[in-house]
């Protein structure tokens, strides 16, 4: 009783904590921006007057400030300013863009003269790149580089959510970012396979492989985005969907204490709107119960809300330093169901030996995460549950609903059934590095990434489903667990000879991955008291004679050799050339190793003399580069004859088990190979206020993977996993950033990312397997059958929309078509020969653009994004939004407000796919705004402390009328219409949410 009512109080306490955060957050936020922006000011000193130059002459718009306050100026045209200063002031900084800072004395001085030298700082900004990292001025690749300002400020689950947008070509799309145990699709330059992964390799501290869920984004120092194949190449048979690597931030001589805190309250946005009670009994939609149930509102959280935080802290001194760090996170989805509470760190360390002799780095990083799945089918029976059915009797019992579109109580589901989760991680990597001469070394790394996923579901015997149904409770666990452990040594040289300059890399990579787990499961226990920790106390396995229990493993390597050279002369000529040799289990026995060359050039134009005189033009570099990766993320044993169950076989009384060979065998089995080139130009304008880069890319995969059609027999079975087909895409990618206003006391910084892509699937034959010109995808769902809606063909993009074509609707409100004769026909006399390609799902152009200004102490940054030249597919119109949706459920308000669904009276057409259904999928979005407000501090104890508030999904404008278009994935094979994990269409909803987060940072 005592545990009860402690239980009790502590939900009331959370409730109570949500409203009164929901309310008075702002206010309090607000209040505390007041109180530091009110800080004193200090008492007048003495004027200093001044001119600032560069080699050249004057400069004006030169930002002139006192050191340590916000009191500054800009230059005048003559190069000249005046500045009133502090009393005691005994410094000023003197800073433009494109020039080094220079902080000047002023004490007892009146006027200064300044020389300001060119900042080449951009250019030699590192980038990492695949085994080490280049100045930016040597980069010969399409490589994109972030540090951690240029993130976006995202209560997610997951750190790449922090970079959407900022990547001109790279897609990080969310289909159910409210929910706290979701993860981005992430995609590089558009699709790249049939049946293998479509996701980039992550490389993590320089382990291969790493594990992206395992990373707090406070951590993270920068994020290089390989996209070059010549840049990924490196990386061989996991690079044809390019790298992201990624750096976590590392200790230093300055000890520092760092707290950063958040809270989150998402709020449901882009609703699909349904029928009122009123309205649902008017159309005479179905049976009245007497209830009034807005059912959106009853199986959701509004606001849900989410708190997170964390705690660094750094030091050391020269040879020996440290970064820690502590987080914890407490998430809640939309839905009444989800919930995600983390906790995770990371200790770096790095030591270097008093002769600069041997240096060695430590990284552990163990997380630990408590999971409850979210409820996603509970808004489908939100949308169409008659509104007249209450949520309980009038004896509070819940309601037994068993009659409708989706017949279920999705309230009594979300808050009986058990979903949960529990997953550990544990990341741990070193290195030792042994510097031979000043300018040879060698390094040996080596890294384990582990993740243990356990799942526990259970359905309790007391929920009417299934008190009016079999009556049985149910539990299942399951157990995933994957490890990857690897080794690898590197060598570096580098030689520097007047003008010439070489590094050579030479390296050796080995890499173990296993793969197990089990599960197991059984009904009809006595109690629901132990729910899925007693197992074996159900009768259920005994009674059918059947164990319920599986168990799988699997394990594979990778080995390979590499090198590489960079040359560069007179820093005006750089050639960068690689080759990888690298091996896997997965192939087949005549493809177990294969080659992966690339080479990469460019020309700094601006090096030469013809344009060194033009003072507009600070940085002109021409690059081109060509690289073959490879794509092995499929199944191990493919390649293998491999035997499987085929069920139970009775003999003299008892079951036997029946064992066959379960697939193909593939010899030949090979790694998808991907051609790429890459032609690109990086440029600074305007004393480098203008900088930015564009790209060409034309990238060819090859031997896709897949299942292809085989006669049967001979073959055992009718699908053979094998190489066929070769798709290409081809774009253009913008990346451009601006200082639009630099003075004193206010700047604006723009940024621009923009990337058009085309796509087309060009063969699904080759030499072996020929004939298959096309797949019919993307099948749609119960009731009516109504087919599949997107068809993959030669010479075709992907995501094209194979259907019927409208021709309007006729008098009895039946969906009127054109058949293959282009003759108008009621759509149900249509067959699937009047068919065409009606529509495409890929969007051919996508943008981000980034808007920081600064004023004083304050920050704000307006963050747009935006997709366009695209379909999508209304499925909730398709299923719900007409008035020939199926009786006795509730329907979208499309269906009876005079809008073009609304003309669908037939049920003769209720099922037919067409394009009638396709509405335009472009969008902007105001995507993220962050306000912000740092106080620096002279306190002993406290350095400064920021303030911070940031919007996500504040608006979308669009013309789609399906809600959110962000909701439906545009990544992968079939973009454009909501599909579930099979690939096939689904009505699964989760709903869009704007975000509202409240942060404070203090640094000690």
């Amino acid at each position: 009783m005592k545990n009860n009512l402690y239980k009790l109080a502590q939900v009331a306490k959370k409730q109570a904590f949500t409203r009164w955060s929901a309310k008075t957050a702002v206010a309090m936020l607000l209040g505390m921006l007041c109180v530091l922006s009110g800080a004193a000011q200090a008492q007048t000193g003495n004027a200093i007057t001044g001119k600032v130059s560069d080699k050249q002459g004057a400069l004006p718009g030169v930002s002139v400030i006192e050191k340590g306050t916000s009191n500054g100026t800009t230059t005048d045209t003559e190069g000249k300013f005046t500045l009133q200063l502090s009393a005691g002031a005994k410094m000023i900084t003197v800073s433009s863009v494109g020039y080094l800072a220079q902080d000047v004395d002023v004490t007892n001085k009146s006027n200064v003269e300044v020389t300001l030298a060119e900042d080449q700082k951009t250019l030699n900004e590192v980038v990492v790149i695949g085994y080490g990292s280049l100045n930016k001025r040597e980069v010969s690749s399409a490589i994109t580089h972030l540090s951690s300002s240029d993130l976006l400020r995202v209560g997610s689950n997951n750190p790449l959510m922090a970079i959407q947008g900022k990547v001109a070509g790279l897609s990080v799309t969310n289909t159910s970012a409210a929910d706290p145990n979701s993860s981005p699709n992430i995609q590089l330059r558009g699709a790249s396979s049939r049946s293998a992964g479509l996701g980039p390799l992550y490389v993590i501290n320089g382990i291969p492989g790493g594990n992206i869920d395992n990373i707090n984004q406070n951590e993270i120092e920068s994020i290089d985005v390989l996209k070059g194949g010549a840049a990924s190449a490196i990386y061989g048979t996991r690079g044809s969907n390019g790298v992201i690597v990624i750096t976590t931030k590392k200790g230093s001589a300055e000890s520092r204490l760092f707290y950063d805190g958040y809270t989150t309250f998402d709020y449901k946005t882009n609703e699909l709107s349904v029928l009122s009670k009123e309205s649902f009994l008017a159309n005479k939609r179905g049976v009245d119960f007497g209830g009034n149930t807005d059912w959106m509102k009853e199986v959701s959280r509004q606001p849900s809300f989410s708190h997170k935080h964390t705690l660094q802290f750094s030091g050391g001194n020269g040879k020996t330093n440290y970064f820690s760090s502590v987080d914890f996170r407490d998430a809640n989805g939309i839905d009444l169901r989800a919930a995600k509470r983390e906790y995770g760190g990371r200790v770096n360390i790095n030591h270097t030996t008093a002769n600069d002799k041997f240096a060695l780095t430590f990284s552990v990083a163990p997380r630990y995460a408590k999971t409850s799945d979210a409820d996603y089918s509970g808004f489908n029976y939100a949308l169409t549950l008659n509104p007249t059915v209450s949520v309980r009797d009038s004896a509070g019992r819940y309601n037994y609903i068993n009659s409708g579109f989706f017949a279920n109580n999705p309230v009594e589901n979300a808050k009986s059934v058990v979903r949960d989760s529990e997953i550990k991680f544990l990341d741990i990597n070193g290195s030792a590095k042994w510097n031979i001469l000043d300018n040879l070394n060698t390094t040996v790394t080596f890294g384990e990434v582990s993740r243990s996923a356990r799942r526990y579901w259970f359905t309790p015997s007391n929920i009417t489903t299934v008190i009016n149904g079999n009556g049985r409770n149910t539990a299942r666990q399951f157990l995933d667990e994957n490890d990857q452990k690897s080794l690898e040594w590197l060598g570096n040289y580098f030689l520097d000879l007047n003008k010439h300059s070489i590094k050579l890399l030479a390296g050796y990579s080995y890499q173990y991955f296993t793969n197990s787990g089990f599960d197991a499961a059984n009904e009809k226990f006595p109690s629901d008291v132990l729910t899925y920790n007693g197992l074996g106390t159900g009768l259920w396995n005994l009674e059918k004679g059947i164990n319920g229990v599986g168990s799988y493993k699997n394990t594979s390597k990778l080995i390979a050799f590499f090198g590489r050279v960079n040359y560069d002369f007179d820093q005006k000529y750089y050639l960068s050339a690689s080759l990888r040799r690298e091996g896997s289990s997965k192939f087949g026995y005549d493809n177990k190793w294969g080659y992966f060359p690339a080479a990469s050039l460019a020309w700094r134009v601006t090096q030469e003399s013809f344009l060194k005189d033009i003072p507009w033009l600070n940085e002109l570099k021409v690059r081109a580069d060509y690289g073959e990766t490879g794509n092995q993320d499929f199944d191990s044993y493919k390649s293998l004859d491999t035997y499987g169950g085929y069920g139970y076989y009775p003999f003299n009384g008892s079951p036997y088990q029946v064992w066959g060979p379960n697939q193909n065998t593939n010899y030949n089995l090979r790694w998808e190979k991907a051609v790429n080139f890459n032609a690109g130009v990086d440029f600074e304008l305007f004393s480098s206020k203008i900088n930015g880069s564009l790209n060409y890319y034309v990238r060819t995969n090859k031997d896709l993977l897949g299942n292809y059609n085989v006669p049967n027999p001979p073959n055992i079975q009718g699908q053979t996993f094998a190489n066929v087909g070769t798709m290409r895409n081809t774009g253009v990618e913008l990346q451009l950033n601006a200082t639009v206003v630099n003075k004193a006391d206010f700047s604006y910084n723009l940024g621009i990312t923009g990337a058009w892509n085309d796509n087309k699937f060009v063969s699904f034959s080759n030499d072996l397997y020929k004939g298959q010109k096309f797949i019919d995808v993307v099948g749609m769902p119960a009731p009516g059958s109504p087919g599949t809606i997107q068809r993959l063909q030669e010479d075709q993009r992907i995501g094209g929309f194979y259907a019927l074509k409208s021709a309007g609707v006729n008098d009895d409100g039946a969906l009127l078509v054109y058949n293959r004769n282009g003759e108008i026909v009621p759509a149900n006399e249509a067959n699937n020969d009047d068919k065409q390609f009606v529509g495409n799902g890929l969007p051919k152009f996508t943008t981000g653009i980034t808007n920081s200004f600064k004023y004083k102490n304050w920050d704000l940054s307006v963050f747009l994004r935006g997709a366009f030249g695209y379909k999508l597919f209304n499925t909730y119109a398709f299923y719900l939004g007409t008035p020939a949706a199926q009786e006795n459920a509730n329907v979208l308000t499309s269906a009876y407000d005079g809008s073009k669904y609304s003309k669908l009276t037939s049920t003769s057409t209720y099922s037919s796919l067409s394009d009638y259904f396709l509405e335009p999928g472009g969008f902007l979005k105001i995507d993220n705004i962050t306000l912000s407000y740092t106080q620096p501090l002279k306190s002993k104890f406290m350095q400064s402390a920021r303030i911070y508030a940031t919007t996500r999904n504040l608006a979308t404008f669009t013309k789609f009328t399906g809600g959110d278009p962000d909701l439906i994935q545009v990544n992968g094979l079939y973009p454009g219409v909501r599909i579930n994990g099979d690939n096939n269409g689904t009505l699964d909803y989760y709903p869009s949410t704007t975000q509202l987060l409240l942060g404070l940072q203090l640094t000690f």
